[in-house]
This record gives structure tokens, C-alpha cells and sequence, in this order.
């Protein structure tokens, strides 16, 4: 049975990430490296994906930087107090399925939620995790010869007033929400971290 590496690797600059994916699946794709699970929370970021439109910048506000991606989806922010995990999978030994590792995906973080007593749910049609009509995680991957990576960014105590600078996932006429919102108190990162961990040993590897 495949196994699970999880690395912690804290407050890292988007670049830095982006690299260690990079050479990670290199390493996976020749067989060098277990399926990994980066765990981590980037600095004021603005991503935009494969199929972002740029209008849906709406403004850039000082100290925040702006990357382009290769993952799909169009445009979201990353910042502290936000959960962000880029699975590094080999989906040969898994399930070659696309469809198949999204919804996983987003089953691992409903699951994470609800051992904090927050009902989260797929909402058809939108790719994500959502509490009511909120988006509490939003998802964008990319896969070579299938190996996955990008992946999600839960909020936990994000300052969710940066996503005014943007239309999120370029989708209106919803909102976002973190773990603090809906909790009416703070959350420990590691504790939502141990919960994320566990939800993917059992969604993806049945453990």
C-alpha cells in the first residue's frame, strides 16, 4: 500500500514552494519519492491559474505579490493564517482518475472540518469546499504523466479582507468564510494541520 510523507514546512514564499513542488515531482515521477503532502502558508500572495482573467484582479494592495500558476482555476490569494497542502501524488498507484482526485480532495477537508463541528459540503458544478454559499477552501491542480501538484488552501484564520482585492475562483455571487468566521474563536494551525493529515491518510491511502 502506498504510503504518506508530510512535510511542514511553515511560512514559505510562494517561489520557494513553487520549486520544491517542481523537483519533488521530478523526483516522483522516476520513482525517487513517496506520495508527499506539503503543508504550509505562503506570505500575501495573488495566484492566477491557467484560466484566469486578469479583470478579476481587482486591485493589488501593497505588500502582496502577484504570481502566475500553472494549476487550473483562475484567480485566488494566499496569506498567513491560511492552510495551503500541495500533494505531491503519484495517481498510478492510486486512482487515474481526475475527476476521482478532486472530489477526494474536497471529502478529505469536509471530513478535516467536521472534527471542528463545521458542516462544509460540495456545492454542483464549483470545485471547492463551501459552507453554504461561502467558500471555506478553494482547489487548483495540475497533473504531469499523473503526478499531482498544486492542490488547497483552507482558511483558519485568514484575514479573509483581502479577497476584496479579488473575485475569487472568478466566481460572483458568492463569499468566502474561514474556520475562525464560522467558530467565533481562534483555531490552532496544528491542530487543523493533525486533522488534514489524518483525513488523507484514510481518503487516499485507507489508513
Amino acid at each position: 500500500m502506498p504510503s504518506l510523507d508530510v512535510r511542514d514546512l511553515g511560512l514559505i514564499p510562494y517561489a520557494e514552494a513553487w520549486t520544491l513542488q517542481q523537483e519533488l515531482v521530478a523526483e516522483r515521477k522516476a520513482g525517487n519519492a513517496p506520495d508527499t503532502l506539503l503543508l504550509l502558508e505562503h506570505p500575501h500572495v495573488i495566484t492566477l491559474g491557467r484560466s484566469a482573467q486578469r479583470e478579476n484582479i481587482l486591485t493589488l494592495p501593497p505588500g502582496v505579490e502577484l504570481q502566475e500558476t500553472n494549476r487550473g482555476g483562475d484567480v485566488t490569494y494566499h496569506g498567513p493564517g491560511q492552510l495551503v497542502g500541495y500533494p505531491i501524488f503519484d495517481l498510478h498507484g492510486l486512482r487515474k482518475d481526475i475527476a476521482w482526485y478532486m472530489r477526494t480532495l474536497e471529502g478529505c477537508l469536509i471530513e478535516a472540518l467536521a472534527a471542528f463541528d463545521i458542516t462544509a459540503e460540495r456545492l454542483p458544478g464549483l470545485t471547492g469546499v463551501w459552507v453554504g454559499h461561502d467558500k471555506i477552501a478553494a482547489m487548483g491542480v495540475h497533473l504531469s504523466r499523473w503526478v499531482t501538484c498544486h492542490g488547497f488552501a483552507l482558511n483558519v484564520t485568514t484575514d479573509l479582507s483581502y479577497f476584496d482585492a479579488i473575485i475569487p475562483c472568478g466566481i460572483r455571487g458568492h463569499g468566502v468564510t474561514s474556520m475562525e468566521k464560522l467558530l467565533g474563536h481562534s483555531v490552532k494551525m496544528n491542530d487543523v494541520k493533525q486533522a488534514v493529515i489524518r483525513s488523507f491518510q484514510k481518503g487516499f491511502f485507507g489508513a
